[in-house]
């Protein structure tokens, strides 16, 4: 079934509305609101048995602007960036951020943490006048999608050079048992995904196969800066002798953003790149990939765990 997109299209809590009302049939005309990250639907489900209306969840993916204040860039806020991002925890995502980049260091470099009150889908930081803000470094500006992370970056080949300076600490051992237990602990967390299919997630863990946060986002990158913002804003960094998980690949950058948080092990359902690998093995990262609950491919520094790796 189509339905004719005959009115202008605009962006109302960060969903598209484009469809005339009068032109969707009285049984699809119902959604209920978007709440937590997910937006109901109306949707027709087609099958082998012919069609039938059933009720639907999808994840929602709306922009997110990220302004930060700053004497010494006067009184005038410059735009960091933006991004396409699940709408929840967005002090997290903007601190992780910003973390990942560099620009901030602690906790206590972030003085405010807002919401614009005059713009939607735009977070304010205000950074303590300690923090030391070179205005002419590379910074971001893209407007990105929720899968994109390095390709907004200017500066690449300095991101790589950075990265490559990073060294995990020497941590303690783990057993592989451990490890291949956290997939099923995360999948049975991810109430987004249960609700959508369609969402990532990102997911801490002590070497006692323990979980101590999960953070959901329609970007992979997202996830990961949110859950590192959390930390950072608790105190928590750098993440040593803990295993982040990762819902989907490993690309670079979400390498790159282990590392800066101090990870000893990263871990993931899907398969890794092969810069990840370069640098996770230059750096002393210890990462899996496919991680399943009897098997998973161990790229870099197996010594860190013990037991019966398969």
């Amino acid at each position: 079934m189509a339905f004719p997109l005959n009115a202008t299209p605009s962006l109302r809590n960060g969903i598209i509305i484009a469809v005339s009302k009068a032109e969707i049939p009285k049984s699809m005309n119902r959604a209920p609101a978007a709440a937590g990250g997910t937006l109901g639907l109306r949707i027709q489900r087609l099958g082998t048995t012919g069609t039938q209306v059933a009720d639907d969840r999808v994840v929602v993916e709306a922009p997110l602007e990220i302004q930060i204040h700053h004497p010494t860039l006067g009184g005038e806020a410059v735009s960091f960036g933006a991004t396409m991002r699940t709408p929840g925890e967005d002090e997290f995502l903007a601190a992780g951020l910003l973390y990942g980049e560099g620009i901030i260091n602690l906790p206590t470099d972030i003085e405010v943490v807002e919401e614009s009150t005059r713009r939607p889908n735009v977070i304010n930081i205000r950074l303590s006048p300690n923090v030391q803000l070179d205005v002419q470094a590379p910074v971001r500006r893209f407007s990105a999608g929720s899968s994109c992370g390095v390709c907004g970056t200017t500066g690449l080949d300095t991101a790589i050079a950075r990265a490559s300076l990073l060294r995990v600490e020497p941590t303690g051992p783990i057993d592989s048992d451990v490890l291949l237990r956290l997939p099923g602990i995360m999948r049975a967390s991810q109430s987004k995904f249960t609700d959508t299919g369609g969402i990532h997630a990102s997911a801490l863990f002590d070497f006692t196969g323990k979980m101590l946060g999960l953070t959901e986002d329609v970007g992979r990158h997202n996830a990961l800066d949110k859950l590192v913002g959390q930390n950072l804003m608790a105190g928590q960094l750098p993440l040593v002798n803990r295993i982040v998980l990762l819902s989907g690949r490993v690309s670079f950058e979400l390498v790159q953003k282990a590392l800066r948080a101090g990870v000893s092990i990263l871990a993931a359902i899907g398969a890794p790149s092969s810069l990840s690998v370069s640098l996770a093995q230059a750096t002393g990262l210890t990462l899996v990939g496919f991680l399943r609950d009897a098997h998973c491919n161990v790229y870099t520094h197996p010594e860190r765990l013990t037991g019966k790796v398969l």
